[in-house]
């Protein structure tokens, strides 16, 4: 058996932000390596230019990222399942990068955002080998941040507290069968022999804005926003 930290991450609005640049910036279906590695490493109060702390965090823990099933009651007395809504906002940004690269910016660009509406997700940590960071310290830093936890971006707080519970099981989808609600699409990185999605999330720690890809397996049916 193994040892799981449980995470809900809730909020009226949450933004997992893909490899793009400064124009566009779309957000993911489920939340993204660099973004849970944001989050904890905010709750553990590292900071940005603390890499080599950043790279122990990197390497301490393996993620699986449950799209939770949500069910409202209706009031003809029937449920109606909730489904994940994206919305683009607009924005006018100063000093962005001249054609998104070097150090030489704009004055001003306007940009494109999107975010998530109605999204819950249930994320279940574990240890790897040789761990510089352990689920202890992560938990009393999820119940205790050190910084204020956010959703991807700063405009999207959280809505109840990021811990969940410890469990332990024999793996991450056994982890997360044992946590309500039990419907919803799982990615996780667990090898296993479901269908496989290749994704660019993982940050280069010492190489800024840059991102190597990553295999996640995919449980269940896919998790198609309106």
């Amino acid at each position: 058996m193994r040892d799981f930290l449980i995470l809900k991450l809730h909020g009226p609005m949450q933004a997992w932000g893909e490899h793009t640049f400064e124009g566009h910036r779309p957000s993911a279906n489920f939340p993204t390596r660099s973004g849970l590695l944001g989050l904890l490493g905010a709750c553990l109060g590292i900071r940005r230019n603390d890499r080599e702390r950043l790279q122990a965090l990197a390497d301490s823990i393996g993620l699986a990222v449950r799209v939770d099933v949500r069910e409202v009651m209706q009031s003809d007395g029937t449920t109606r399942q909730v489904r994940l809504v994206k919305i683009m906002d607009y924005h006018t940004v100063k000093d962005a990068r001249k054609d998104y690269v070097g150090l030489k910016s704009h004055e001003t660009i306007q940009t494109w955002r999107e975010y998530l509406l109605d999204a819950e997700f249930t994320v279940a940590i574990w240890n790897r080998q040789n761990a510089g960071i352990l689920l202890d310290e992560l938990e009393n830093a999820v119940r205790h941040p050190c910084y204020t936890p956010y959703l991807g971006r700063r405009s999207c707080p959280i809505s109840r507290p990021l811990f969940q519970m410890r469990h332990k099981a024999s793996g991450a989808l056994e982890a997360l069968r044992a946590v309500s609600p039990h419907g919803g699409t799982i990615y996780s990185e667990e090898i296993s022999d479901v269908r496989m999605k290749r994704v660019r999330d993982v940050p280069l720690i010492n190489q800024p804005r840059q991102f190597a890809a990553r295999n996640i397996y995919v449980h269940g049916g896919d998790h198609v926003p309106e």
